[in-house]
């Protein structure tokens, strides 16, 4: 399935109907479109799991349709998470045909070709990464993005060049390709060709963001966390309804921060970009561009080293933390967030 969950297929989705499987959380991570990275994170898969779920059930309060089915509980059933009595790394959804672009090299650039995506086209992923920001906080790629001219503040919307920690009146709201080798920015029209939506496709489709967006704030809310940003991905039903796959409002998915501090994916890119691999890795993505080559990891002259002992501990614990805060019931043995920022705090100071 992927770097940090595994799917189990329990049946197929068909041309009109939608199929059904399971997705098995584990305890891996991936940073930088890398792939599985050197260690494992400490009941990190069930975390996720949890607050996914969390995420999943309120938005189906409010009507949005998902492909979220429950969570299998230790006697193997299906069930909601206020009827889970341990924690689960286990989810059952609903599952839609997936059509990957194919990929050309044109005048020495990859061209993908998305033709199979039309207004007709049902019970598939949409191939797109939907993205609010509701701030700006130090590390954010759009600062990034900007400085590399590959997009203006007119683009986003800013008359001024933002500050890093901002925080936005309204959210902005991004796109890139999904099912690319390296996720890509592209503008909302170019997203509209990709996908092959409708004028008001699109409009649904950013209507369903917001209220994702401030679904995910609100739980947030719950440990205390600010919700900065983050992704969510959709598909059509078998009648080309909007329906949230995949999983949203994780630590993995979303930038939070507790006043100020990340608590998210965000702490092991931090740790990351202090490392040579990381120089190594920025000058492979550079290659690939400019010579048409799709395995960038393959021009990567290094290897990316484990985490920190001390600092894979904190990020299990942060992930633990807000699982159960974000929820309101204790899943996992693990100290109050606030308890896990003080460590993490005492751990940055000691590196400074």
């Amino acid at each position: 399935m992927g770097s940090v969950k595994d799917l189990q297929v329990m049946a197929k989705p068909t041309q009109t109907a939608m199929g059904t499987g399971r997705f098995l959380f584990s305890d891996r991570y991936s940073v930088f479109d890398w792939g599985e990275m050197p260690d494992h994170i400490e009941s990190k898969g069930a975390a996720l799991c949890t607050m996914g779920a969390y995420c999943f059930e309120q938005l189906e309060k409010l009507g949005i349709k998902t492909h979220y089915r429950g969570l299998v509980n230790q006697d193997g059933q299906v069930v909601r998470i206020g009827d889970l009595k341990e924690p689960s790394s286990i989810m059952e959804v609903a599952l839609v045909n997936v059509y990957k672009p194919t990929a050309n090299v044109a005048n020495g650039k990859i061209v993908h070709d998305y033709s199979i995506y039309t207004p007709n086209l049902r019970n598939c992923l949409i191939p797109l990464e939907i993205i609010y920001r509701n701030g700006l906080p130090d590390g954010s790629s759009v600062f990034k993005r900007l400085a590399q001219g590959k997009v203006t503040l007119a683009d986003l919307g800013f008359d001024r060049q933002p500050q890093p920690g901002e925080t936005l009146q309204k959210p902005i709201f991004d796109v890139s390709t999904k099912l690319e080798e390296t996720d890509r920015y592209v503008t909302w029209a170019e997203a509209q060709k990709i996908a092959g939506l409708t004028e008001a496709e699109l409009v649904d489709v950013k209507d369903v963001l917001l209220k994702a967006d401030q679904t995910i704030t609100k739980a947030a809310g719950n440990a205390g966390l600010k919700n900065e940003d983050g992704k969510i991905e959709l598909a059509f039903d078998e009648n080309r309804g909007l329906m949230l796959v995949d999983v949203l409002g994780t630590l993995d998915e979303c930038r939070f921060t507790f006043n100020g501090v990340h608590v998210s994916k965000e702490v092991a890119r931090q740790f990351y970009k202090q490392t040579s691999w990381y120089s190594d890795l920025e000058q492979a993505k550079k290659e690939m561009e400019t010579r048409g080559i799709q395995d960038w990891k393959a021009l990567c002259k290094s290897q990316p080293p484990k985490l920190d002992p001390k600092l894979k501990k904190i990020i299990s614990q942060m992930y633990m933390s807000v699982a159960n805060e974000m929820t309101g019931k204790r899943f996992f043995d693990s100290p109050a967030l606030s308890k896990v920022i003080d460590d993490y705090k005492a751990f940055m100071g000691e590196k400074v």
